[in-house]
């Protein structure tokens, strides 16, 4: 009998397969055609593509369920056909990456007999491999896939376990708080645990139940825990789309970046970094308002949930439009104000360099002194990226206003800073250099001339 509620009929399967089929056509067309095709296709072709996986699978397994396999063919810790079926020291067989996973946890008895293990060698039983695999291709069943990945194994037991502690979110405070503890443990420890809620698309509204809307931090204690537990979701990549794309996510992640112990805001900012590994989730997560915040954040100044704040604001500041998002919302001054205080300048002047690309940041910049500052680093930093994007920056705003070359000629005159990145800088810092030092002789000649 077919799983109920898991897998579906083999003529639903195909006709679903079909449809994905031509959907996945008509992107990867679009990929190849179009010169300049929107990223967010790439991102939807991989995820179709990944369905038609599942299908495939789901369609195999159908198969099996509606067979009655041989209990020498089932694995005894996941009941399911073994894939790659290997020997304990006990003499009993087991699914690799099932019995891998016992022991990855610290076991060091056999599941079945309870007996101590004298070794923990793995012995590959060719012979059940062999019977397994004339036993699929009698019935046309497809054989198994060995895992490639030992710990993001799910096995029945995982997920009845999930279940139980998604239903104590619609349950009493303590029960909440309660699961909520174990949730975050079970999410940062066990990769299969985070695998499993991208099997399910109920699992994360399940999960922030407990929190509303605009009141999300009424038991810190409670939104803390499922906060980073969302957190650790966020790693698992087939989980980023699922949360981005999810009306509950990234609203409730902007207010924990705003409100909550410092450790919930910190996380908060952290997963939204994650999450922002995909561009379509950059352009999702900017148009939230969640840029105002993070910067809010950023200038605050708490050790642990600054890095956090600039990792995200950079990723987000990707995508074009985020940067004009980030230069509205106040970024600039906050940002050349940490550098010029020495805090975190190695980050800080990644995203200042990257939003010297948009106009009003270039602007900002040089009415608030980021001249001095910048040839400042230049000359003290030993760190040949930040020289880098300091001269870089300094170009930007010299090609904007012909007034701060005044400032520069200063400083050459007095010091040479520029001449000797010229000679001594990276290869691209060399050309920002000189490139800067060739306008000041213009200049030079050209007031000469007058």
């Amino acid at each position: 009998m077919a799983k109920s509620g898991v897998l579906e009929t083999i003529p639903c399967t195909v006709t679903k397969a079909t449809e994905l089929k031509k959907e996945l056509e008509k992107l990867v067309k679009a990929i190849l055609d179009e010169e300049d095709y929107r990223v967010e296709a790439t991102d939807e072709a991989m995820r179709v593509l990944s369905v038609l996986k599942e299908l495939k699978f789901k369609k195999s397994l159908k198969m099996v369920d509606d067979t009655v396999v041989p209990e020498e063919f089932k694995c005894p810790i996941s009941r399911e056909i073994m894939g790659d079926p290997v020997v304990l020291a006990t003499g009993q067989t087991y699914d690799l990456p099932f019995i891998q996973r016992w022991l990855n946890e610290g076991h060091r008895t056999c599941p079945q007999t309870q007996q101590v293990l004298s070794h923990t060698i793995l012995t590959p039983n060719h012979l059940v491999r062999e019977m397994i695999s004339q036993w699929c291709k009698e019935r046309g069943i497809e054989l198994p896939r060995p895992a490639k990945d030992v710990d993001e194994v799910r096995t029945d037991a995982d997920r009845g376990h999930l279940k139980s502690l998604l239903e104590k979110m619609s349950s009493s405070l303590s029960d909440q708080k309660e699961a909520a503890k174990e949730l975050r443990l079970l999410t940062k420890r066990m990769p299969s645990f985070r695998a499993l809620f991208s099997d399910s698309t109920d699992a994360i509204p399940k999960l922030l139940n407990p929190l509303s809307p605009g009141r999300a931090n009424t038991h810190p204690d409670l939104q803390e825990d499922l906060i980073t537990t969302v957190l650790n979701l966020s790693i698992h990549d087939n989980n980023k789309r699922l949360a981005a794309e999810n009306p509950l996510v990234i609203p409730l992640l902007v207010e924990s970046v705003k409100s909550g112990t410092i450790e919930t805001r910190s996380n908060a900012a952290a997963a939204i970094f994650s999450l922002s590994a995909l561009d379509s989730n950059k352009l999702i997560i900017g148009k939230s308002g969640a840029l105002k915040p993070l910067i809010d954040l950023l200038e605050e100044g708490h050790p642990l949930a600054m890095k956090d704040a600039a990792s995200a604001i950079f990723n987000l500041c990707l995508v074009l439009e985020n940067k004009g998002r980030a230069v509205r919302e106040g970024a600039v001054r906050v940002i050349l104000k940490k550098i010029m205080d020495c805090i975190f300048v190695d980050e800080l002047l990644a995203i200042l360099a990257m939003l010297a690309s948009h106009q009003k940041a270039v602007e900002e910049m040089g009415e608030l002194g980021a001249v001095h500052c910048l040839l400042g680093i230049i000359r003290e930093s030993s760190s040949e990226r930040n020289k880098e994007n300091c001269v870089a920056i300094l170009h930007t705003i010299c090609l904007n206003d012909y007034s701060k070359l005044r400032d520069i000629r200063e400083e050459e005159n007095a010091k040479g800073t520029l001449s000797r990145l010229a000679e001594s800088g990276t290869s691209r810092a060399k050309r920002k250099a000189n490139s800067i030092l060739e306008r000041l002789n213009r200049a030079a000649s050209l007031t000469h001339t007058a």
